[in-house]
């Protein structure tokens, strides 16, 4: 484990960043129609119990990743296989969200690049950061975040005075009644993208005030849910509910849409700096994650050693995941939920707290006697 300390606020600013992430570049959460800002939300706040359960793990073991008490919880064997899945996730997961970036860049300016130029050139400066540690990560976030932030208030203003929007658009409100959001909420923005911050696990035992970590964590989501809420709330209410389902990038289309006094227009640029902005940092978290599992795991001394070999599987499987962008948009959406998110983000988890407990009151009631 490296030995470096980031503070509460960088922690909240790499979770938000990480939550938007290539959640702001696909229709999220499009199938509650009109209501998708309300399902984000449902989303959002049923992600709380899950990042408190997340959270409680880390209180019996402040010091340790999830790679090493998980061995300590299941036993050396147990533990070392499932904490090889939770790496294993991360790299998949680093390497879905690199295929958004390279799909992303093609279809916005480079149609002819290959994909996998514009992928590898990514992943290299990805490469270049996590060799430089935790620290870096998140101080080169808390620039970022300014940046992005800057951006997205600018485009919002610019949408609003262009009179784009068109509140028809998101009525009529629960149409189909509660029903059709909650089960969007609970099929879908739950895992993707609330609780695949379930990698922030691994970066907990860095804070430098582990007493702050629940506070940062549940904020972190409130914002990003929030901002993601407004999100779809602004696509749907300037496309309407059937172009943007049609979309493969909504938010892009709302962008290109914006024109102010036959001046200011085509201002793709917002859109895709914000994009990489998000898209790097959940890219960066992700890999970051999985070096240090693997040295963890594996006993290796220096984790940026494990930086280039990491980065190029993560580059290849990028590449092989999808035959195309729509097939790898239907497996981001609906395949993986089903056998991944379910059982590494709900059902292990569960089981960890509850053996956690056990073994701990048992300790106790050892020490108490």
């Amino acid at each position: 484990m490296e030995k470096a300390k980031i503070s509460a606020i960088q922690l909240f600013i790499l979770m938000v960043l990480y939550e938007l992430g290539s959640a702001l570049l696909v229709p999220l959460a499009i199938g509650a129609k009109q209501d998708a800002w309300f399902a984000i939300l449902l989303g959002m706040l049923g992600s709380f119990i899950l990042f408190l359960v997340y959270h409680k793990l880390y209180t019996y073991y402040p010091n340790l990743l999830p790679t090493e008490y998980m061995q300590k919880i299941l036993g050396r064997v147990m533990g070392t296989v499932l904490a090889c899945v939770y790496v294993l996730y991360f790299m998949y997961d680093a390497s879905r969200v690199l295929r958004d970036f390279g799909e992303m860049l093609l279809a916005f300016a480079y149609p002819g690049t290959p994909l996998f130029i514009a992928n590898a050139l990514l992943i290299l400066v990805i490469i270049y950061t996590v060799r430089k540690g935790i620290e870096v990560i998140a101080r080169s976030g808390e620039l970022l975040f300014i940046f992005m932030y800057v951006l997205a208030i600018s485009g919002f203003i610019l949408i609003v005075t262009s009179g784009l929007i068109d509140i028809e658009n998101l009525q009529p409100t629960l149409e189909k009644g509660l029903l059709n959001p909650l089960k969007v909420a609970f099929s879908e923005t739950l895992y993707f993208p609330f609780t695949e911050a379930i990698v922030f696990t691994m970066i907990l035992p860095y804070l430098n005030d582990s007493k702050r970590a629940k506070v940062t964590m549940l904020c972190a989501t409130g914002l990003s849910g929030i901002n993601l809420a407004i999100t779809m709330l602004i696509n749907v209410s300037v496309l309407g509910v059937n172009l943007t389902e049609r979309s493969v990038f909504p938010l892009l289309t709302t962008v290109e849409s914006i024109q102010v006094a036959d001046f200011l227009e085509r201002l793709d640029v917002f859109f895709m700096v914000s994009m990489i902005i998000g898209i790097f940092i959940k890219i960066t978290v992700l890999f970051y994650a999985a070096t240090i599992g693997t040295a963890n795991l594996f006993k290796v001394s220096s984790p940026s050693r494990l930086s280039y070999p990491l980065g190029v599987i993560i580059l290849f499987l990028s590449i092989t995941i999808a035959s195309n962008v729509q097939e790898h948009l239907h497996e981001g959406l609906h395949v993986v939920k089903t056998i991944l998110h379910i059982p590494l983000f709900i059902v292990v988890p569960f089981i960890l707290l509850l053996l956690a407990v056990v073994k701990n009151r048992n300790k106790q009631e050892s020490k108490n006697i």
